[in-house]
């Protein structure tokens, strides 16, 4: 068996929305014997998580499959490798490393660390 890295993207619709579409993008970790069967697996697996629910504003919130955008062949796994990378521009640059320091004292705090950045 091996395992395969993939991307599947939900559109995220919102009642009567009047803000960007949403859309969501997962990236997953399949065990399949080939790249087709990882496909239809990844596949099987967005079908089978669309929702729809109504939220705190009584709207209608659905969850669609859209399809799989990327699968990667995983040939081995090592030590800190690089599974997904994104790079982004911030209008606000401090906020956002801020934001990130933030992040990692939270998860400091929850495991009960006593690290000094």
């Amino acid at each position: 068996m091996n395992w395969y890295l993939i991307k599947m993207v939900f559109n995220i619709n919102v009642g009567e929305q009047v803000s960007n579409p949403q859309f969501d993008e997962q990236v997953r970790l399949i065990e399949a014997r080939n790249e087709e069967e990882a496909f239809i697996k990844a596949r099987m697996i967005g079908v089978r998580e669309e929702d729809s629910f109504e939220n705190d504003s009584q709207n209608g919130v659905a969850w669609k499959f859209i399809d799989i955008s990327e699968l990667t062949l995983i040939k081995e796994f090592t030590d800190g490798m690089e599974i997904c990378s994104k790079i982004s521009e911030h209008d606000y640059p401090e906020g956002y490393i801020n934001f990130i320091y933030q992040k990692a004292k939270q998860i400091e705090q929850r495991l009960s660390l006593n690290v000094v950045a």
